[in-house]
């Protein structure tokens, strides 16, 4: 059991950064509100970004979260990132490339700060990507490989896996495998290790030895369901279920 998740961790995991039609992250700015907690002020790291550049980014989220009064500054416009990290008041962590974003975290040392960080309570949110890394690793990941991290292990913030933007479509006439064949392939070669695959619109929050799946859709639905992976079986979550043995 990672002992990050015991005490003191406080994440909002997003599925994605948009659900449907609507504006960017406009569907999770109340749970991003709820779970600053009266911060007032983040840092944001951009690094997922690979066709969006880093300034770009970063002014895109401001505007975003301008609405609830938060102030975003990017961790590129620092001298020292890990200061950045250590004197942050809340952490954000954006959509994009997994692999590109997990490779600047070890190319920075970026890991073990980010850890102690969480450790201490800072609120820490991610979307996508950013959601991804909490998990023991990426190899659950949607991303192509553009880049390759020094290790696939990940911040360990949680002790499962995740799987963001999990849909079990297949379109007519596709041919190739499916989100849930590819989970399937996983579990196979790690039996006992979970995954929580979390469908675009909602989150995972957790603090302090507490988890539950959280919506940002106008009604709970059973779009609003995630799903379990562990040992060659899928079982359907919802906000309504206490997921805390996941901790």
């Amino acid at each position: 059991m990672n002992q990050l998740t015991i005490e003191n961790a406080n994440l909002l995991l997003l599925s994605s950064s948009r659900v449907g039609n609507t504006e960017y992250l406009q569907h999770a700015l109340a749970m991003i509100k709820a779970k600053l907690g009266g911060v007032t002020e983040l840092l944001f790291i951009p690094y997922a970004g690979v066709t969006l550049n880093y300034d770009d980014y970063t002014v895109k989220v401001q505007n975003a979260l301008a609405d609830i009064g938060i102030k975003v500054t990017g961790i590129h416009q620092y001298d020292d990132p890990i200061i950045a990290i250590n004197t942050a008041q809340a952490i954000a962590v954006g959509g994009g490339n997994t692999f590109h974003l997990l490779h600047q975290l070890y190319q920075h040392k970026l890991i073990k700060p980010i850890q102690n960080k969480v450790a201490t309570g800072t609120p820490y949110i991610g979307w996508s990507a950013g959601s991804n890394i909490a998990g023991l690793s990426i190899r659950t990941t949607n991303d192509m490989p553009i880049i390759e991290p020094l290790s696939f292990n990940a911040l360990q913030l949680v002790d499962f896996q995740l799987n963001p933007h999990y849909t079990d479509h297949n379109p007519a006439g596709h041919n190739g495998e499916t989100r849930e064949q590819r989970l399937a392939e996983f579990m196979v070669l790690n039996p006992t290790t979970p995954i929580v695959a979390i469908v675009e619109g909602t989150a995972l929050d957790i603090m302090q030895n507490t988890i539950k799946l959280a919506s940002g859709l106008p009604e709970i639905t059973t779009e609003a369901n995630g799903f379990l992976f562990k040992a060659s079986k899928k079982t359907v979550i919802t906000p309504n279920d206490n997921l805390d043995y996941l901790l």
